[in-house]
């Protein structure tokens, strides 16, 4: 490996900062979550991308692009919360072959109460210790970092 392929220690900090900061909240989410309102973080995720459409059911293929996941992943969590009925399936009128994602009563119950219970977790963890300029600076670098993925020229 070439001097130019490696981190120096500015990059390594940053990025090697980034990545733990990210699994460890992730983490620390998913077990408020799980301990306050018996759902997943990737539950939480589905329910409240749901819950903000404004026209109701979502395609998969939109949920999809909201949550940024994997078709394979989508699908599995899908499966998981239409058997625990905080989610079922509605045929797409406009493609007999697509399927809508709607919120059941029980899964709109269960994001309205975890909702509040997660917003105040994340601002305890995470928001409340970092200065607005902090704020602004995590807002930018995600921006220039969301901009460049979206320019990139191979897609996944």
């Amino acid at each position: 490996m070439s001097e130019s392929e490696r981190l120096n220690d500015r990059e390594r900090r940053a990025w090697f900062g980034f990545l733990t900061m990210q699994e460890d909240v992730r983490r620390r989410l998913n077990r408020q979550l799980l301990r306050e309102a018996e759902i997943s973080l990737a539950d939480f995720a589905v329910l409240s991308a749901l819950r903000l459409s404004p026209n109701g059911p979502l395609r998969v293929i939109e949920l999809r692009e909201v949550l940024r996941w994997e078709k394979t992943r989508l699908v599995h969590q899908i499966s998981r919360m239409t058997r625990r009925g905080l989610v079922e399936r509605q045929s797409c009128v406009e493609d007999r072959r697509g399927t809508r994602i709607a919120l059941t009563d029980e899964g709109r119950a269960v994001i309205d109460k975890a909702t509040p219970l997660h917003l105040r977790y994340v601002r305890q963890l995470f928001l409340d210790v970092l200065s607005p300029r902090q704020l602004d600076t995590l807002a930018a670098v995600s921006e220039a970092v969301l901009d460049n993925l979206e320019n990139e020229l191979f897609e996944d």
